[in-house]
């Protein structure tokens, strides 16, 4: 059995680190292993301009503990107001390395996201011709669609049709979580890839609903059956460069999670890779997880691979803090419901 093994420093291709003073409790986190991150946009209000990204990058990096080595990748989000000439701008400058696609209304601070997908052409055709990348979350919001079909529905109605009309279009299809959009990704040849989480890896929708609400395991995308699950476990350890980590480790206070009307997220960042080595072991390939941590995902996004290391060893069972204060309140790291005996050493 293999008792130790040395990858390339990962990263993390789809990361919520909040503001003020969540992130600086959450940011150290993440900063500990990885050593670039997508940071997503969905702030209040959101970070829709290249001014509102460097005002964003700055709080960041001022809220790095000293010495350490992470660099944050920062995004835009899409509106229907969204300027192409702001975006190709602050994609030449080197300031923004991707832009997100949220539908109105589908997650956490959403409503300022896309309801008339075609407002936005005039900006994809934009990132199409400079090759700057579009990060979806792919639900429909439709009522009368069942929240469990809703990312189904969305490559159906929105996305295949969205990438057809824009050819070139270089998309990531975010925190995918049924076998139809995998089996959609593995269709296509080019311009087309996907973010997998930690969590969707483990849970399936039993975990949230079984014996009781478990607030702690409820995100959006939800998590689907357990037919899905699988299919995204043969995903993440095949070894296709089409598939990488995104966390999208999303840390809310417990009071907003254990609530009437709880937040949607979960919060990884603390154990992740300990848990994926679990994940890679069980399904034989080990051998495999520096390719979805750490070689994918640069490739796609047109990057260098890390030149940095790190080592997981495997050994007594390793405990992790079941929650860490922040100064808006105590937040909940993700329990995978099995012991973990791979540490970063």
């Amino acid at each position: 059995m293999t008792q130790s093994l040395t990858i390339r420093r990962p990263d993390d291709w789809h990361l919520h680190l909040r503001d003020g003073a969540m992130l600086a409790a959450v940011l150290p986190e993440s900063a500990r292993h990885f050593a670039r991150a997508i940071v997503m946009p969905n702030l209040v209000p959101p970070v829709v301009t290249g001014a509102d990204a460097r005002a964003y990058r700055a709080r960041i990096m001022a809220a790095l503990p000293e010495g350490a080595a992470f660099t944050p990748l920062m995004t835009l989000y899409l509106t229907e107001e969204t300027d192409a000439r702001d975006v190709a701008a602050a994609h030449a400058s080197g300031l923004i390395t991707a832009v997100k696609l949220y539908p109105a209304g589908a997650t956490t601070n959403s409503a300022s996201g896309v309801r008339d997908f075609n407002a936005v052409r005039p900006v994809l055709e934009t990132m199409a011709g400079i090759g700057l990348p579009l990060c979806v979350h792919g639900e429909v919001t439709d009522p009368e669609i069942d929240i469990f079909d809703r990312e189904a529905v969305f490559i159906d109605r929105v996305l295949d049709p969205l990438r057809r009309a824009v050819p070139g279009l270089r998309v990531v299809m975010e925190h995918v979580t049924t076998r139809d959009a995998v089996a959609y990704v593995t269709s296509e040849s080019r311009d087309l890839a996907a973010t997998i989480t930690t969590h969707h890896l483990v849970i399936n929708r039993n975990h949230i609903l079984v014996g009781g609400i478990r607030p702690h395991y409820y995100c959006l995308p939800v998590a689907k059956r357990e037919e899905h699950r699988l299919a995204l476990r043969a995903a993440a350890t095949s070894g296709d460069a089409r598939f990488f980590l995104g966390t999208d480790s999303a840390p809310h206070t417990d009071p907003l999670k254990q609530s009437a009307c709880g937040c949607a997220g979960c919060f990884t960042a603390p154990n992740t890779l300990s848990i994926l080595a679990h994940v890679f072991e069980e399904e034989g390939a080990l051998e495999r997880l520096e390719s979805f941590t750490s070689l994918n995902g640069p490739a796609f996004y047109r990057l260098p691979p890390n030149e940095t290391r790190l080592t997981l060893t495997r050994g007594d069972a390793v405990t992790y803090p079941p929650k860490i204060e922040t100064g808006d309140g105590p937040v909940t790291v993700f329990d995978p419901g099995f012991a973990l005996h791979w540490r970063v050493s």
